[in-house]
């Protein structure tokens, strides 16, 4: 049974993890190396939920049942942390990563704790969005994936088990398909990004709130569907690389929000995020009361 959580890094998502079980009654730990670095808003939201921070990974560890790795995205940060976590991990502790970029086979090569590691993959901010992807091996035992999947649902969650350890997952491999395809749009003169994004929010992204892509397919009909993909697929946009308007942005340090412009102009970095959460959180509020009543 799960009681005490640990969660290895206090950036935005390792933040978010802890907040989540935090506010569920669960003992939650959080580790971090640079806890000095944290802003004192982090440490201050920490406090109020009682949530216990530590720059000392096997005291952060050494009591835990699960342990959510949410370090940086980088291969060779994750393995540095999984081998010290070998040393300290209790016996029968769970270990699930965040990843949204690697491979469950690719974190666990060459390591003993191997077959009680999982991918957990919340989704930014990681208290409000219902859904958790969670990714095993065919190694996995059964009762590890079931334990994790009961302890997301405890916690409010839309956990889904994904049949096959694949890169990408299932949401970011669909929302890179929308971006490769929004992306030749724009560069090749559709529509600028504004007219793109308001056909999202205003259009699909309303029904995509409800129903998902084979539902709505349902509803508008199989047959009109075959004949739509038969005539837009070839259509098309089959690029294999980065999008150009992305690169050349990264290229001038145009990296999005976090450096106050990217697609966008942003005068309040932290408003902008502010404002997303909070209205995920009303639409997450909107669509599980409109399930309800169905």
């Amino acid at each position: 049974m799960i009681t005490n959580i640990t969660v290895l890094g206090a950036g935005t998502m390792g933040m978010g993890i802890a907040r989540l079980f935090a506010k569920h009654g669960f003992q939650v730990s959080l580790f971090d190396p640079n806890i000095q670095a944290l802003p004192e808003s982090s440490l201050h939201a920490a406090e109020e939920l009682s949530i216990v921070i530590s720059s000392e990974l096997e005291k952060a560890v050494t009591s835990a049942d699960l342990v959510v790795e949410a370090v940086p995205e980088q291969l060779d940060i994750k393995l540095e942390v999984y081998r010290k976590l070998e040393a300290y991990l209790p016996p029968s502790a769970i270990v699930a990563s965040n990843t949204s970029t690697f491979s469950l086979k690719e974190l666990v090569a060459d390591l003993t704790i191997a077959d009680r590691m999982i991918i957990t993959h919340f989704f930014n901010p990681a208290d409000v969005v219902p859904l958790v992807e969670i990714v095993g091996l065919p190694s996995t035992a059964p009762h590890i994936v079931n334990e994790v999947f009961s302890l997301l649902q405890q916690c409010g969650k839309s956990p889904v088990v994904l049949n096959k350890d694949i890169p990408g997952f299932i949401a970011n491999r669909l929302q890179a398909a929308l971006m490769r395809e929004a992306s030749y749009l724009l560069e090749n003169g559709v529509a600028d990004a504004a007219q793109i994004d308001t056909v999202v929010t205003e259009g699909l992204g309303l029904r995509w709130a409800l129903k998902g892509p084979f539902e709505i397919a349902d509803l508008g009909g199989l047959d009109i569907w075959a004949k739509v993909t038969c005539h837009l697929f070839p259509e098309l946009s089959n690029g294999s690389e980065t999008p150009e308007s992305i690169k050349q942005n990264v290229h001038k340090g145009k990296l999005g929000v976090k450096s106050g412009g990217g697609y966008y102009e942003y005068a309040d970095p932290s408003k902008a995020s502010e404002q997303m959460a909070e209205s995920l959180q009303q639409l997450v509020s909107f669509t599980r009361k409109s399930t309800q009543e169905e």
